[in-house]
């Protein structure tokens, strides 16, 4: 059976979901998400990833700056909804849209939650060296993902990027709301409340914080890099121009922390050292460490900063 449903959601990361929706069947009375934004060198307003998708299957569109006004709730309650379901859309959701769809409004989230709480759960993970991350599909509430939890499903990080990580639950969460609507709308589903211990807040990526310092540990700059890799990328300076890097390995090695100890591009550390496989220059394509060393020589004891 269908549910008769509005769809919430953004990013690129919200697209499997709504996709699985509509292939689902399900009802999609109305596509909420946000409006399009300047982008690109003339700065021409691009639609969301998801007003894309809904657009190219007629699905109504609807782009509030808020939701927090009477006719914006009203016009919501009027669509007369089994269900919300909520996929990184970027408004907070006020009581009255929270208690207009019959079921309840229901989001997908990147993290275990209670862990990561908040807008980079996928990036802070990595950041922070978890082992393991996930999906899970919540009852929403007030309170910032503190709602109780329907399904869930983990993932090993293992070297994964932010990039690979992020697509692989993207699609992993498209399945897991699927099939957590089924379960609601059969009635089989229990609900789990979370545990009151272990709440992180995964804050936005801020500017300063994708610099590399190199006097930290081979181990923690592993994780900032992948954790930000492919964007916004961890940078550093190197020849007076800002690189990126993309992704790094664990090398054998010590030094003066930044210092450029081998052809291959072994950088030391704090502690330990990392080979840097895949970088970036500004307004180039991404390049291997021998792609970027044919136009951009860096040679053993110069120093990244």
């Amino acid at each position: 059976m269908s549910l008769r449903l509005a769809f919430m959601g953004t990013p690129a990361f919200a697209v499997p979901t709504l996709t699985e929706l509509i292939g689902q069947g399900h009802e999609i009375a109305a596509v909420y998400t946000q409006p399009a934004r300047p982008k690109g060198r003339g700065l021409s307003p691009e639609p969301s990833p998801v007003e894309k998708l809904a657009r190219a299957h007629d699905l109504p569109v609807r782009t509030p700056v808020t939701l927090k006004d009477a006719a914006a709730q009203a016009e919501f309650a009027a669509l007369n909804l089994d269900a919300a379901v909520v996929v990184a859309y970027g408004l907070l959701l006020p009581k009255p849209i929270l208690d207009a769809p019959g079921l309840g409004c229901f989001n997908l989230h990147a993290s275990l939650l209670p862990r990561w709480r908040g807008a980079a759960p996928i990036q802070r993970a990595i950041m922070a060296g978890d082992s393991a991350t996930g999906v899970m599909v919540m009852r929403m509430e007030e309170g910032l993902d503190t709602g109780p939890v329907l399904m869930a499903e983990r993932v090993a990080i293992a070297r994964k990027t932010y990039g690979e990580l992020h697509d692989e639950l993207a699609r992993l969460g498209a399945d897991l709301m699927a099939r957590a609507l089924a379960a609601l709308e059969r009635g089989t589903i229990a609900e789990q409340p979370q545990p009151a211990e272990g709440a992180t807040y995964a804050k936005k990526i801020s500017k300063e914080e994708t610099r590399i310092d190199w006097t930290k540990a081979a181990r923690e700059i592993d994780y900032l890099i992948r954790g930000l890799s492919p964007a916004p990328g961890a940078w550093c300076e190197a020849n007076g121009e800002r690189l990126k890097i993309l992704y790094a390995e664990p090398a054998a090695g010590s030094g003066a922390p930044g210092k450029i100890l081998d052809d291959p591009l072994t950088v030391a550390c704090g502690e330990g050292a990392l080979r840097l496989i895949r970088l970036q220059r500004a307004g180039r394509s991404a390049m291997t460490a021998a792609e970027l060393s044919r136009g951009f020589p860096l040679y053993p004891g110069d120093k990244l900063s």
